[in-house]
């Protein structure tokens, strides 16, 4: 297939009236569209405003999907202990399928090609079937939890060691290596010191494994991990081995010269949440900062419950936004680092090779992009464009290793109209079984 159209190839390269030649589920040529239908004559062509790498959600909660505006105007832990977790700890196979399926369509649907998703301690299998079946690409992970948690979420710390490594047995490497798995404890309030140093242990026993959990998002939480350990919360997971180039840690809004000293010694990888940091008022991270000490800064929504939404062009708009105000100045982060963010850093924090850039050799995670709208007209710049102006409901095309998984404002292969009725249901019952009002 040639896809032709303005190719954004990565966050410095732009090709006007460009094309992007895939074959099977690789990348096989970028360039002057002229010259590549000319190379490739017998391929399917279509043709896009503009064609960019499919985007990274760096930090995503795919099973909280079915709580999008259960717990708005609430801080950090107030939110956590009293809606999320309880509707988690409700959620049953059926609902915990449905709420994957339709966090993972809305990827797709918005640009999102790729996600690195912390699910929930029960019936983790589920999510991974669901990203099997809806053809994401992901680094998915069962959530640990062994304290400060509620009925239903808190297990026994061996037991929850042996059903992920039963799951990275079962899923890692699955789908010709489009799923692989993440050890993911929830973070260190609800998770024992033998816990995160088990976390360590179990990622070291096999290839490929990386390590995802949140740190430092809110500044009660990190004051509960001090009162518990003596130390801050990034020193503590340093501590207890959980900081490296194969941990990646959501959030860092609140750390110290120390911590930012860590993190860049070890090069473990930070994922920025704007949104969801605005919206529960946790802060601004520092990410400027990071960026300079050569910290390694992906994008994610977050949860639906924290956002409201998966859209990924929201999080480029409100990075760049949120970063140029706390420096007051206008240059600090740019588009070009904004997309660079939500391309090929969310490729490092995801733990993938080969993607996040439209190059040859490079996995074929594309996306078409539409510019016919009265807000987008004129597109001067298109990386400016990809920041500041576009929506997730701009994509129009969505392909992943090289199968095309929406088309044209259709799922492809999916029944999505199926997925929201299912979804809606389960999560009528499952808030009301929870006691959550909204």
């Amino acid at each position: 297939m040639l896809l032709a159209g303005t190719v954004i190839a990565d966050a410095d390269t732009v090709v006007d009236d460009g094309a992007v030649v895939v074959a099977d589920d690789t990348i096989v040529a970028v360039g002057e569209e002229t010259t590549l239908r000319e190379r490739y004559p017998d391929h399917e062509r279509r043709t896009f405003d503009l064609v960019a790498p499919g985007l990274v959600g760096g930090h995503v909660h795919s099973v909280q999907s079915l709580g999008r505006g259960i717990a708005d105007d609430a801080a950090l832990l107030d939110w956590l202990f009293e809606a999320v977790l309880p509707m988690e700890a409700a959620m049953d196979a059926e609902a915990t399928r449905a709420a994957a399926e339709l966090g993972y369509l809305e990827c797709l649907g918005s640009g999102t090609t790729t996600v690195l998703d912390h699910l929930s301690v029960n019936h983790a299998a589920e999510a991974f079937e669901a990203a099997v079946e809806t053809g994401i690409r992901g680094r998915l992970g069962k959530v640990l939890m062994d304290q400060r948690s509620p009925d239903g979420l808190r297990e026994e710390t061996q037991a929850g060691f042996d059903e992920s490594e039963a799951l990275i047995r079962e899923y890692h490497g699955a789908a010709d290596g489009r799923i692989r798995y993440a050890v993911t404890p929830r973070f260190a309030v609800s998770c024992s010191e033998a816990c995160l140093r088990g976390c360590r242990r179990l990622a070291d026993r096999y290839d490929g494994v990386t390590i995802h959990t949140h740190a430092s998002e809110n500044e009660d939480e990190v004051a509960t991990v001090e009162a518990d350990t003596g130390v801050r919360n990034v020193r503590w997971l340093d501590e207890v081995g959980l900081t490296g180039p194969d941990v990646t840690l959501a959030h860092c809004v609140h750390t110290d010269e120390r911590e930012r000293t860590i993190l860049a010694e070890t090069d473990t990888v930070v994922t920025h949440c704007p949104s969801s940091n605005m919206k529960l008022a946790s802060g601004i991270a520092p990410v400027a900062d990071y960026l300079d000490r050569g910290i390694t800064v992906a994008l994610g929504n977050d949860g639906p419950p924290c956002n409201n939404t998966l859209d990924p062009f929201t999080e480029m708009r409100q990075a760049s936004l949120l970063g140029t105000v706390d420096a007051r100045d206008p240059t600090r982060l740019p588009a070009s680092t904004a997309v660079a963010m939500a391309t090929e850093n969310g490729a490092r924090a995801a733990g993938f090779e080969r993607i996040g850039r439209l190059e040859s050799g490079y996995k074929a995670d594309v996306i078409g992009i539409t510019t016919d709208r009265t807000r987008a007209t004129p597109v001067h710049d298109p990386l400016s464009h990809l920041v500041y102006a576009a929506h997730g409901d701009d994509v129009v095309f969505a392909m992943v290793d090289g199968t095309v998984r929406y088309d044209g404002g259709e799922h492809v292969g999916i029944d999505a109209a199926a997925v929201r009725e299912r979804a809606t249901r389960h999560a009528e019952r499952i808030v009301a079984e929870a006691g959550i009002e909204p």
